[in-house]
Formats: structure tokens, sequence, C-alpha cells
């Protein structure tokens, strides 16, 4: 096994190619999972434009490609999935059959350490150094949006007759109900990172698109072509008026919902629930396999999803001192935040403590913008 170490801008067309037939024939080969688009060159591109230290470790045999792991680099060696923190889906491409060796692939890749929190399935020689896994809730359309409704029913039904309703009460309340599966106008965009940004600060969470290298990243896929894997704006709207919209990422087969909002004037109509709804039905007309909706255990997720896929989380490490030394600051951060989150007794206050600085923050900031 060879391994060559490629900046983004060095990786060739041919590369690019096979990167992405790999992930387009993985259904086919038993590994359905490396068709998320967080796997993609264009989701590894996009980053590599926002952010430094981005390499791409190159599995050659026989002189032929044979896998890609994109990673972030530091100089001391501390390797990261790439995207780490809004990637959701984590591992190596490669082709069926391929033997490979973690440690191996991290020396080749010249890493004392690889650290991964959405590592998905089928990745052996990764999972082995897995420390949790978590459920990823997955919406299945491969049949169509009509026999997904029809399990839905099945199974939810008081859910789903809840929300179908409210979807012809906000019609009958604010006008017209209409949904764009792909909305280009950059202006629905920002409004959406409006709304996120303003959620993030009323539940007391730190606002991701306070980082300019993420408002960055989801401008640079929204502009991304659909040829390959891209970004995808969807937006509902009540009369001209938009109420909810995400943004998330598709390939061929899957789409990665990522960021969510609605406007909270709407909320008793739960557009975000509407919402996903008419995603599930746009993406079953576009041939979409299924929509993941990402690790973390939400009651609109249990209530939408047909099944779970697992993720992990952990780190690959040599014997380094600069790997030990990663190992030891992150791991009892994680340890906290895990227990935290699987424990109802110790979520409930957390959150609730959480929002209540969310409200002060809000608070605050009412009356600096009113000076």
């Amino acid at each position: 096994m060879d391994i060559t170490v490629l900046r983004p801008g060095e990786l060739t067309a041919a590369d690019r190619a096979s990167w992405a037939a790999m992930q387009a024939k993985g259904h086919l080969n038993g590994s359905p999972e490396l068709g998320n688009p967080f796997l993609s060159p264009e989701f590894a591109l996009a980053v590599g434009r926002c952010r430094r230290g981005v390499r791409i470790g190159v599995v050659s045999e026989d002189g032929q490609p044979a896998g890609y792991l994109p990673f972030q680099r530091t100089a001391g060696g501390v390797g990261r999935a790439i995207g780490l923190g809004v990637s959701d889906c984590q591992g190596l491409v490669h082709r069926p059959g391929l033997d490979w060796d973690a440690r191996e692939l991290l020396r080749g890749c010249g890493l004392a350490v690889w650290e991964f929190d959405h590592l998905t399935g089928g990745q052996g020689p990764f999972e082995e150094f897995a420390t949790h896994s978590f459920d990823s809730p997955v919406m299945d359309v491969d049949e169509g949006y009509e026999a997904y409704l029809t399990e839905l029913r099945s199974r939810s039904p008081k859910f789903t007759r809840t929300t179908l309703a409210k979807e012809r009460k906000l019609a009958r309340d604010r006008g017209e109900v209409r949904y764009v599966h792909d909305e280009r106008d950059p202006e629905a965009l920002r409004t959406l990172i409006g709304w996120k940004s303003a959620q993030y600060r009323r539940t007391g969470r730190s606002d991701r698109f306070s980082h300019p290298w993420i408002a960055a990243l989801v401008e640079q896929l929204f502009h991304t072509a659909a040829d390959g894997a891209g970004g995808l704006l969807s937006v509902l709207y009540a009369g001209d008026r938009p109420v909810a919209a995400h943004f998330g990422l598709r390939s061929e087969r899957v789409l990665a919902c990522w960021f969510p909002a609605y406007d909270p004037e709407y909320a008793k109509y739960s557009p975000g629930l509407i919402l996903h709804l008419r995603m599930a039905e746009g993406a079953a007309a576009d041939g979409t396999h299924h929509l993941d909706l990402g690790r973390g255990r939400k009651e609109y997720k249990d209530s939408l999803k047909t099944r779970d896929i697992p993720v992990f989380e952990g780190w690959v490490t040599r014997r380094h001192p600069v790997a030990l030394g990663h190992r030891a600051r992150r791991a009892p951060v994680r340890a906290l935040r895990n227990t935290v989150q699987s424990r109802p007794e110790l979520f409930a206050p957390a959150d609730k403590l959480l929002k209540r600085i969310g409200e002060i923050r809000s608070r605050g900031q009412g009356i600096k913008d009113s000076i």
C-alpha cells in the first residue's frame, strides 16, 4: 500500500473522477455509507479553500488509486477528520476489498493521531479505535414519498396528522404554502443564516456562523455545481414570505441534513417539521435514497426517522508523545459532554441553563441595539 499526501490544489481531475466513482458505486459494492456527500471531493476541496492544513491521503495499489482520506493537519502531526465540528460523516473512501491498516495509513499521512467524531460504518480498521458509538437517524425515501408517508402514518399517526393539519392551517392563516426544493436566491441563504445564528444565541449555544470559515464554507458549497456533491438550499414559503429553510449537502443517493431553521413568528405552525416532510418529497422525486438527519437525539428526528445508522467517535493513535498529549487534553472534554447528553437527568438541567443564558444574551443584545 503506497500513500501520497496531496494539498487540495494538487488533486488531479483523474483523482476526483476516481474518488467520485468509488462513492457512486459504493452501494453496489456493499458500502452504501460511502455515498454520503460529506465524504465527497467537493466537500474536501471546499474546506480546503476555507481552512489551512487540509490534506488528502491518496492510497495506491499496483499504481492505481485505491482510497482517499481527507484530513486536517497541524504542524505537530495532529490530524483531525476534515471539517471536524461541522462534518457529519467521516472516513476513508476506498475501492471494494481494500486491505488497509489504520496506523500504517496514519504513518503514511505523517500523522501521530487522527481524531474523528462522525466516523461512518464499514470502516473496520478505524472502528477498532472508536470510544463511543451513536445513532444517526435516517428518513428512507427510496421507495417514494408516498411509501415513506404511509410508513410514517403507521408508526406515528398523531404526529403525521398534526403536522399535515398545521400545514393546512398555515395556508389558511398566512397564504399559500409553497416549497422550493433547490432555492438559488442568495438572499434566502442569508435569511436562513440569520435565523440559525439567532437560534444558537437564543438556546445558549455557540453561534457557528460567528466563525468566518464556517460561513465561508457554506457560501462555497451553495455555489458548488450540482453535477457532483454540493449544497442544497430548500425553503418553505407562506404567501411570499419564507417561514422555514434548510441548507444541507446532497449527493446522488444521500441528502445530508445540516442547518435547519425557521422564523420564530411562525413557531405555532411547526414550519420546521412541515419543511422536512416537503424535503422528503423533493428528495424522493430526485431519486435520493435517504435523508441523513445527523447524529444527536432530538424529538423531531425520532418522529421523522425510519431507522438509525451508526456513527463513531474516537482517535487512531500511534506511539508518539504528540498523540498522548492530544488525547489527554481532549478525552475529558468529550467524556463530560457525552455523559451529559446521554443522561436525561443531567441533560435537562444543562439545556435549561443554556437557554437561560441565551435569554440573558438576547436581552443584552436587544438593549445594545436600542442604544
